[in-house]
């Protein structure tokens, strides 16, 4: 291994030992939105940030994807994202149309 991947890793475990693996409250948000608004209305959600077109695109390309998965499946990734972050399940769990508990 190369010493500045050494001396990187060795950095990054002195000044990041703070870090956590909770799921920011606004990502999981945004990432339940993602996964159960439909097309329509997903997207005049995404014209509120400033990004490119081209991203806007992809993301689109996307959610085009996730809308062809099964409701069990949707239920279970909000799930873990959900018992990752407290904060965020009581925010999501008082907005979710999707049923947890089915």
């Amino acid at each position: 291994m190369r010493l500045w991947v050494s001396v990187l890793l060795v950095t990054l475990a002195l000044c990041c030992y703070q870090a956590n693996a909770l799921v920011c409250p606004a990502l999981a948000v945004d990432i339940e939105n993602f996964l159960t608004m439909p097309m329509e209305m997903f997207e005049k959600t995404l014209k509120v940030f400033p990004a490119p077109s081209d991203a806007a695109k992809a993301k689109l390309q996307v959610k085009k994807c996730t809308d062809q998965m099964s409701k069990k499946d949707i239920q279970i990734i909000i799930l873990n994202m959900l018992l990752h972050s407290p904060l965020a399940f009581k925010v999501s769990a008082k907005r979710s149309k999707v049923s947890l508990m089915e």
